[in-house]
């Protein structure tokens, strides 16, 4: 496709992105990306609106009408509140219990593109390829649970204070409170653990619990951003980590992106 043709195929949206930040190069710069990533674009892609918007000044209802109005998301599959609710899920649901051979054969067919999100899905996906449900459940044991304590301690008064059941826990347990979250019957771990941390997140952003996007960047701000990149760092490094170097990839990338978006919202 030449590059007449390219510009052609832009949607309006993509064009007033484009404008606004005075051109390809400037607006991929803006964005972090490739230029030939946003060159390639027809419309901008759904999770991209919010940095796009954040980056140009265009109301997202301009960049994408098909899934925003006057700034309420549309109901679509593929819109950027369902987007982000199945990423915080998936990481929530790896790092809960062991992935079962149905998800990984699922995991190993997924795909991805040349963002750093992108990236992190492939090589997700090249890790459930070599993985089984055995080797990932023996994984899981040692770096989570162990024979009186796993490698490591993914609980946010952990990270924050050195020790177990501090007032980080008692924090998160104020929010989930007024948030309506109750603990499920059958579940015995602290709510601080970062799987239960990242499900609410995903219940947030999808709006199965109720708040909207303020109480979804204060949860995130307050219970996540201040310890789950030095998590990841650690399960990538952690001795019997395997598989789960790809899920500390994967959850570094997301929990940047995510950070990225809370500062251009603030």
């Amino acid at each position: 496709m030449t590059q007449t043709q390219r510009e052609d195929a832009r949607d309006r949206g993509v064009t007033l992105a484009i404008e606004a930040a005075g051109g390809v190069g400037p607006l991929a710069r803006k964005l972090g990306i490739s230029q030939p990533s946003v060159s390639g674009w027809s419309r901008v892609p759904a999770d991209r609106v919010a940095a796009v918007e954040a980056a140009t000044g265009v109301a997202r209802a301009l960049l994408r009408p098909d899934l925003f109005q006057a700034d309420r998301v549309v109901a679509a599959p593929d819109g950027l509140a369902t987007a982000r609710a199945r990423e915080y899920l998936l990481l929530a649901t790896l790092l809960s219990k062991p992935p079962g051979q149905k998800l990984l054969d699922e995991l190993a067919g997924v795909t991805g593109d040349a963002t750093p999100l992108g990236l992190a899905h492939i090589q997700l996906a090249e890790a459930a390829q070599r993985a089984t449900e055995a080797t990932a459940g023996r994984e899981y044991f040692n770096l989570f649970v162990g024979v009186g304590r796993g490698e490591l301690l993914p609980y946010l008064s952990f990270y924050k204070t050195g020790f177990l059941n501090e007032r980080p826990l008692a924090r998160v347990r104020d929010d989930l409170a007024r948030l309506g979250v109750e603990r499920r019957q059958g579940v015995f771990e602290p709510e601080d653990h970062i799987a239960t941390l990242l499900e609410v997140m995903s219940g947030l952003a999808g709006g199965s619990i109720p708040g909207g996007a303020a109480q979804a960047d204060a949860f995130f701000e307050r219970h996540l951003k201040p310890w789950a990149l030095r998590l990841f760092a650690d399960m990538a490094v952690a001795e019997s980590a395997d598989f789960y170097k790809a899920v500390a990839e994967m959850g570094t990338t997301w929990i940047e992106i995510e950070t990225q978006l809370l500062g251009f919202a603030a």
